[in-house]
């Protein structure tokens, strides 16, 4: 099991982004499109958080022309370049499964003023 764990513990990234369920987030996701590679900004909410060390993720949750998006994220994945807080949400609960039935101005969270 130390085995495990050691191994584990080299692909955790050093720096972990702050940010909670309920926030409005921008991911950058490196893109691969033939041989280029670019980076892709998803921006939206978010709706849970699950996991722990390598396995640990987060979903991310948007309204694209009228569609609900969601789109989970390895948190310690090469695939993700950065995470950037646009807003802080202020909710009580842990997972906003909620916001998936709510469309306009009923699915926004509320700003937090930290």
């Amino acid at each position: 099991m130390d085995i495990i764990k050691s191994i584990e513990s080299q692909h955790l990234k050093q720096e972990l982004p702050k940010f909670n369920i309920g926030d409005t987030v921008k991911v950058s996701v490196k893109v691969k499109e033939g041989n280029r590679e670019r980076i892709q900004i998803f921006e939206g909410t978010v709706i849970q958080k699950r996991g722990g060390g390598v396995n640990e993720t987060f979903t991310v949750r948007r309204i694209s022309y009228g569609v609900g998006v969601e789109r989970s994220f390895l948190i310690h994945s090469p695939k993700i370049e950065g995470v950037q807080v646009v807003r802080r949400g202020k909710v009580r609960r842990a997972k906003l499964y909620y916001l998936r039935d709510r469309v306009g101005k009923a699915a926004k969270v509320k700003e937090d003023s930290y």
